[in-house]
């Protein structure tokens, strides 16, 4: 293959990677939406000036609709969708982009450093995209968190401005701490606990599509479940971004007082629905690996 070839096929193989990843996340944007504010509502409503809290899931569906109008599910899905089309496109695109530059490991030989390099280049694409995307995150999370029969932000712009206005650029990133430390745990584990295991576990040529689903799965509930306080965290930060009353001083002290106000369970709020996120989360690994997989077959290249 002369290097002109080789430059074309890097770039096709770059191209496939941005499309499979922009299309599977985008369709997964759109019918989480709902469900994601629910989450969102019911993990960090204690940092925000709910009068009458939220008390579960089907609170949440049945009240929002009666405060806010059916459509007020979506709303702050704008800025979910101008954030989640390029943090997951970028996601698995720079996951490539980066294991092409880390020193390849043989898992039957060297199967510490091959996890520990899958782990590393996972989370490195994870945290470069949230940072580029985080001002949107931030806006998402207080328009989902902006509920009752007033509202605080009359959308997307007027949110954004209103708190760039009171705190400058640096409120746009209220709370990066714990996001970027939950996102490269989460998305470390998301995406090389997956290569790990379809090097060794999926070893076969064409693994079946349940078994890579079940084995994605796996993965993505336990990648969710060990970052998930963090998440917490930083959402409860956020709601404090333009604020002039602070009511956590930083990170390690709003992980001591929401531990203070309810154990481990205070940073498990909304668990129960962010736990349909890893189903999504898991088949949006394999239709990304199974679509890039055909794009980039000899037969479909021909």
């Amino acid at each position: 293959m002369s290097e002109g070839q080789a430059n074309q096929s890097r770039i096709g193989n770059y191209a496939v990677s941005a499309i499979s990843g922009g299309i599977s996340s985008h369709i997964s944007a759109l019918v989480g939406a709902p469900l994601d504010r629910v989450k969102l509502i019911l993990q960090a409503q204690q940092a925000s000036q709910i009068q009458t809290p939220y008390k579960g899931v089907i609170n949440v569906f049945t009240r929002l609709p009666k405060e806010q109008g059916i459509f007020s599910l979506w709303r702050g899905n704008m800025a979910n969708i101008l954030r989640f089309y390029p943090v997951h496109l970028l996601n698995f695109t720079l996951n490539d982009k980066f294991k092409a530059l880390v020193p390849k490991y043989n898992p039957n030989t060297d199967y510490g450093k091959f996890v520990a390099s899958n782990l590393f280049v996972g989370g490195l694409a994870g945290l470069t995209s949230v940072f580029l995307v985080y001002p949107l995150d931030l806006i998402r999370t207080r328009m989902a968190l902006d509920v009752g029969s007033t509202r605080q932000f009359t959308g997307l712009w007027n949110c954004m401005s209103t708190i760039y206005t009171a705190g400058g650029l640096s409120s746009l990133y209220y709370g990066f701490v714990p996001t970027a430390l939950g996102y490269f745990v989460y998305r470390g584990l998301y995406f090389g606990l997956y290569d790990t295991a379809r090097q060794t576990i999926l070893k076969e040529n064409s693994p079946s599509f349940f078994k890579s689903w079940l084995v994605a799965q796996a993965v993505t509930l336990g990648a969710a479940a060990l970052s998930y306080p963090l998440d917490t965290v930083r959402r409860h930060l956020c709601m404090q971004a333009g604020n002039a009353e602070a009511m956590y001083t930083g990170t390690i002290d709003c992980f001591q007082k929401l531990y203070a106000s309810g154990g481990i369970r205070a940073f498990y709020g909304g668990g129960s629905v962010a736990l349909l996120g890893p189903f999504i989360g898991a088949l949006l690994l394999v239709l990304y690996d199974k679509f890039k997989s055909h794009a980039s077959s000899p037969e479909n290249n021909e």
